[in-house]
């Protein structure tokens, strides 16, 4: 499994929100490009890089940043926040992120995916976060009627192979990874043939293990943010872990 380090966006400066709550911000740097620099330093393979800007009005709002993570990352970098149109998805790849996270659009436009995965393939990625069991939209302010699980066998119909999943309630805590529900969501991923990065609340090293020793062939990555921001374990003891 690949671990990702998370570097999110919002106001030009690398945060990090509790539960998805914008009122409830930690700042860690005043230039996203320095986590990145920090997380490739310390032996990132990849970087999970969202726009909550755009997350949150609906349009990419932080491509500038985007493109220079991009440039001096020397590592493939997937990006989301605010894609919600052929030509969002197109200027974040033409930014020079590897892959395309799309969230709302996904549920909104089903049609879109048909689209974007006949003519990305596997670049494009579905986000199918949760609140309380129903995926988050709209910068995760607003839950759907559709489950996570339900979500990945509608879009694997249209071309969507991979997956990315947040349990919105452990987002931030460190209180421990969701695990009731990403083997839930795993499984629909492995019945479609796709492949899933997990992300939410991992707070140590135990967390990682707890992850990788569950055994869900679909599981192939973790993304973590807070953990890392606050040196709980190093990206080098993230990656033993989920060896």
């Amino acid at each position: 499994m690949i671990l990702y380090p998370a570097i999110d966006i919002r106001d030009g400066r690398a945060v990090r929100l509790i539960q998805g709550d914008y009122d409830r911000e930690t700042i860690f740097d005043n230039d996203p490009v320095e986590a990145a620099l920090r997380w490739v330093d310390g032996g990132a393979e990849a970087l999970h890089v969202v726009d909550l800007d755009g997350a949150r009005s609906g349009v990419p709002t932080n491509l500038d940043h985007v493109r220079r993570i991009c440039a001096v990352a020397e590592v493939p970098v997937q990006v989301g926040g605010g894609l919600r149109s052929a030509d969002a998805v197109d200027e974040v790849l033409e930014a020079g992120a590897d892959r395309a996270i799309l969230g709302t659009a996904a549920l909104a436009d089903p049609a879109l995916i048909d689209a974007l995965t006949s003519e990305h393939g596997e670049r494009i990625v579905v986000s199918a976060d949760s609140r309380a069991g129903r995926v988050a939209v709209e910068g995760w302010e607003r839950e759907s009627a559709v489950s996570s699980s339900e979500l990945i066998a509608m879009l694997a119909e249209r071309g969507a192979r991979s997956f990315v999943y947040t349990p919105v309630e452990v987002d931030g805590t460190l209180e421990g990874p969701g695990l009731e529900g990403v083997t839930g969501v795993c499984e629909a991923a492995a019945r479609v043939g796709g492949e899933l990065v997990y992300s939410g609340g991992v707070g140590s090293i135990a967390h990682l293990r707890t992850l990788a020793g569950l055994g869900l062939p679909a599981l192939r990555g973790v993304i973590v943010g807070r953990a890392l921001y606050e040196e709980r374990f190093t990206v080098a003891e993230g990656r033993e872990a989920l060896r």
